[in-house]
């Protein structure tokens, strides 16, 4: 338990510590919210008095243009604290809004930061959730809360200063009940944020659940599994919702506590403030005015015990912020350039497995040698390890030995964005961005001229079939491009790698989820595109492997076979058992 204790009151400090600094750039427009608040707090405070002073001038002898003043007066420090109030939320609101944004474009650029092994262990509703639940429950801490929280500290102190003036026997009554509420607080608040950072995890698992329900609304209807993917939802809501409801009761236990101390001092200030007043202690005026007062301080001290409630969701959320904030990418970024690329790349006894799959080797010792401007095709079982060495070369993944080199260099050694600008990729199920065709096409190099899109589009076979859409380039594909067929997104993707010119170009089946016509288009834009360019065909059709310079048959990790097409037809081999399997299927 203590343990325990030492490691987490630490952390805690920490993310208290960092949500506060986020408000540091916006100081100088918090300063003079704060001058508002004290300004606020300040008219708060006469408030009372003015009360005091009208009710012992009526009960007294005080004459109607004294009792007339001081009612102006009120109505004067009430305007001076609607304006003040006024301005300090906007103030300290728009300072808020201002540090989430900014820290949404932090923790976005720090998700995109991280290496793809980070995205196979991770699910996308679960970061796309820190971006939008754990933020949005952040903002709170770091805007109008931090206002709300000043201004009650402000009014809770100045209230007991002002009752200790007013009667110091009836503020030490009051203030008996503070003890036991900040003890209940402190205790209320830990627990409060342990649960707080439980629910959040449970609603990144709901929002992980109903994101891969809907993007895969096609696999989901066609099974009829609206029911399963409902009742599955239904589990993980319950979960945040079960959470949420211990979070709730707590709250409410905590509430009753607080209520029943604070009504019960107030009840014993009526009480003894009564004996005073009938004892000629007190006047009627300040036994009101301290009344007031206590309800004031009573109000602000309720107040903050919601706000703690807020800060210290604002910390569990903050914690899982800050988390992907500072972890470092394993693939970080920086390194070297090559002046000129030539598209030599070596495989040397590489090795691999991946990091979600670290007992389970895909590759083992594999060594590979691609000469510039030479097409190969790798084919294989499913699960050989052909894609993997696509992967490795466009450094997605590093290997766990040996090492992959371009032109001679490891590629650990140089910059990844340069070696990406360098390589080109077309898969077998291209992603496509909610945007228009042109805005696809464009992500190749987007500092395109409309020509270029237009003439990448034709060497990709296709600018016909854009043109004919009503919208032409500025047509938008719909979600993953869903509004295109396959053969016209494989076009486009085509046309975004024509557009790039990338040295070395990496096909992953690009043609096997084709009918016949689309092949037939795709496969004549990727020869054109091929042409002097090092490719790694990764491919299971016959067609877009015949003419490979070379063709390698990965089998358990290793290269089986490697020769021309003829070459391997001619071995009573894995490839030939390959090709006359397709032929049967044919």
């Amino acid at each position: 338990m203590s343990s325990e204790t030492t490691t987490v009151k630490p952390r805690e400090r920490a993310s208290i510590r960092r949500i506060l600094r986020l408000a540091y750039p916006e100081r100088w427009q918090l300063a003079l919210g704060t001058v508002f608040l004290a300004i606020s707090s300040a008219a708060g405070l006469v408030y009372p008095r003015g009360i005091q002073y009208l009710l012992d001038g009526a009960l007294g002898d005080a004459t109607g243009a004294s009792i007339d003043r001081a009612a102006i007066l009120m109505v004067v420090v009430l305007a001076i604290q609607a304006v003040t109030t006024s301005l300090r939320y906007m103030l300290f609101t728009t300072a808020g809004e201002r540090v989430v944004a900014r820290l949404r474009r932090d923790l976005y650029e720090a998700i995109l930061a991280q290496e793809i092994a980070f995205f196979d262990e991770r699910k996308t509703g679960e970061l796309t959730s820190r971006l939008s639940s754990d933020t949005a429950v952040l903002q709170n801490g770091v805007s109008v809360n931090i206002s709300m929280a000043l201004r009650n500290i402000a009014t809770a102190i100045g209230g007991v200063g002002l009752l200790f003036y007013t009667s110091p026997r009836l503020t030490l009554v009051m203030l008996a009940v503070v003890p036991p509420i900040a003890f209940g607080a402190v205790t209320y608040g830990k627990r409060l944020r342990a649960l707080s950072r439980e629910v959040q995890d449970a609603l990144a698992s709901s929002s992980d659940v109903a994101e891969e329900s809907i993007a895969g609304m096609r696999t989901v209807r066609a099974f009829g599994a609206e029911a399963h993917e409902v009742a599955r939802y239904g589990r993980a809501v319950d979960r945040s919702f079960e959470l949420a409801r211990r979070r709730i009761r707590l709250g409410a236990i905590f509430m009753t506590f607080a209520s029943f101390l604070g009504f019960g001092a107030a009840a014993l200030v009526l009480w003894y403030g009564g004996h005073l007043v009938l004892d000629g202690v007190m006047s009627v005026g300040e036994l009101t005015a301290f009344l007031v007062y206590t309800i004031l301080v009573a109000v602000s001290l309720g107040a903050l015990t919601d706000l703690w409630t807020d800060f210290s969701k604002a910390v569990g959320a903050g914690e899982r912020i800050f988390e992907l904030l500072d972890r470092k990418p394993a693939m970080g970024a920086g390194g070297e350039t090559l002046g000129q690329t030539e598209g030599r790349i070596r495989f040397e006894g590489v090795s691999f497995a991946y990091p979600t799959r670290p007992d389970a080797p895909v590759l083992k010792g594999l060594s590979l040698e691609i000469e510039p401007g030479e097409i190969v095709a790798v084919v294989g079982p499913s699960g050989a390890g052909k894609s993997t060495l696509a992967a490795l070369v466009s450094r997605l993944y590093d290997p766990t030995s040996g090492a992959v080199a371009l032109d001679g260099r490891d590629l650990r050694d140089l910059d990844p964005e340069w070696l990406r600008r360098q390589i080109g990729i077309v898969s077998q199920e291209p992603i496509l961005f909610s945007t228009s065709i042109e805005e696809n096409v464009r992500y190749g190099r987007r500092t395109a001229t409309r020509e270029e899109v237009e003439r990448a589009c034709e060497v990709a076979n296709a600018k016909r079939f854009i043109e004919a859409f009503p919208d032409g380039f500025a047509t938008s594909v719909g979600e993953r491009g869903v509004q295109l067929s396959g053969g016209q997104k494989q076009r486009v993707a085509i046309a975004r790698a024509v557009l790039k010119d990338p040295r070395i170009l990496v096909l992953d089946e690009a043609t096997s989820a084709l009918d016949a016509e689309s092949e037939h288009l795709v496969k004549e834009a990727l020869d054109r595109l091929m042409h002097g360019r090092t490719t790694l065909i990764i491919a299971h059709r016959l067609s877009t492997v015949r003419d490979a310079d070379r063709v390698l048959v990965v089998d358990g990790g290793v290269i089986a076979q490697s020769g021309t097409h003829d070459e391997l037809m001619a071995e009573d081999g894995l490839y030939k058992r390959l090709v006359e399997r397709q032929l049967e299927a044919a």
